[in-house]
This record gives C-alpha cells, sequence and structure tokens, in this order.
C-alpha cells in the first residue's frame, strides 16, 4: 500500500486537528500499546500517535515497528507525533476519521 502526493496532502489536512489517541513511551512496545494501535486504527483509520522518547533515533525505530507491526502507512512525522493511515473497508463512517473529514481538506 502506498499513498499518493494527493492522499498524504488530504490526510495531512485532516490530521492537523487530530489529538494523539496512542502513546507509546519509554517502556517499549507492549501487547496493550500494540491492541491499542489496532483498535485506533480499525476504528478511526486516519490517526496520531505521540512518540514520547527522548532521542530521534529511538522515536524513529519505534515508528517504524509500529508502522510494520499494525500494516499502517506513515503519513507524517514531525517531533514526537506521527500520523498513521490504514484503510479498513468496513469502518463507520462515524468513527472513521477519513469519512468524517474527507470534504473539509482544511478549508473552513
Amino acid at each position: 500500500m502506498s499513498l499518493s502526493q494527493a492522499q498524504k496532502k488530504a490526510f495531512r489536512s485532516i490530521g492537523h486537528h487530530l489529538d494523539p489517541v496512542v502513546t507509546a513511551s519509554e517502556n517499549g512496545i507492549s501487547e496493550g500499546l500494540l491492541a491499542e494501535l489496532e483498535r485506533a486504527l480499525n476504528d478511526h483509520e486516519l490517526i496520531k500517535i505521540k512518540l514520547a522518547l527522548t532521542e530521534r533515533d529511538d522515536r524513529a525505530a519505534v515508528l517504524d515497528e509500529l508502522a510494520n507491526a499494525s500494516g499502517a502507512e506513515v503519513v507524517q512525522k514531525i517531533g514526537k507525533v506521527a500520523l498513521l493511515y490504514r484503510h479498513n473497508p468496513k469502518a463507520n463512517p462515524k468513527l472513521s476519521n477519513v469519512s468524517r473529514f474527507e470534504h473539509h481538506h482544511g478549508r473552513h
């Protein structure tokens, strides 16, 4: 799965207004963290995660591992926050950030 530049731009626009729903900390990647990530991606498709790690290399490694484990694609990474996307064909339109904001694209 690879997103086009237009898709990434649209997702970044939607993601700008989201709050992180999953936090990865110094404790590493646990079963609970993976379960929460799985639930969030199933429900929302597009989510923000917070990487509460001090070292940039550690954040990058954890983000890569989370993306690989969940099958999600990293849309954007800024500092300690990353935006992940994984398509869910059976997503609830009331929960999916993509469905809820698809006509938004940053314009008010």
